[in-house]
């Protein structure tokens, strides 16, 4: 199943109803643990964010925290040496960050990881899913992925991260 919401309380509700004891949550934009700390103690979570002010915050918390841009390639093979799925993908790049950039990060991630359960926070794409009209056609995922990309294991390094953001380069 794949949950869209804006609101960071109807997200971290959502997050909090998909959560099974002993889940193994990968949480992309932890920024300082606001949400990490309320998942249950007993999951095996494995908390990412590139912000500076996460990297203190996050050493209090019994939880895996790997600071990295979730966008590169190098974060997402250092997450897969450490599980190589996951039931829980939990997506907050800061709720209005760039539609398309969240997609592409669920899609990598999810493609990758094969989650159960996606719980996603940004406003363009919510925007974007009440607004739009379907053709009737019946393509339905039921997990936390998109079905129709079965490929396993981690995508290969494609040349679009360049173009994600000038940050991206070194």
């Amino acid at each position: 199943m794949i949950k869209l919401s804006y609101d960071v309380k109807i997200y971290r509700q959502n997050l909090l109803e998909v959560i099974e004891d002993g889940d193994t949550v990968i949480e992309l934009g932890c920024h300082t643990g606001g949400t990490t700390r309320l998942l249950p103690e007993d999951c095996n979570v494995i908390a990412l964010d590139n912000s500076p002010e996460a990297i203190d915050e996050m050493e209090k918390l019994d939880v895996r925290f790997i600071s990295g841009d979730v966008r590169r390639h190098e974060v997402i093979a250092e997450v897969f040496k450490i599980v190589q799925s996951c039931d829980v993908l939990a997506i907050d790049l800061g709720g209005g960050y760039h539609p398309d950039t969240v997609f592409k990060v669920f899609y990598i991630w999810s493609s990758t990881f094969k989650p159960k359960h996606a719980v996603i926070r940004n406003r363009g794409i919510l925007e974007f899913f009440n607004s739009a009209e379907g053709s009737g056609e019946e393509i339905v995922s039921d997990e936390g992925y998109l079905e129709t990309y079965h490929d396993s294991g981690i995508p290969p390094l494609i040349k679009e991260f360049d173009l994600w953001t000038p940050n991206l380069k070194r």
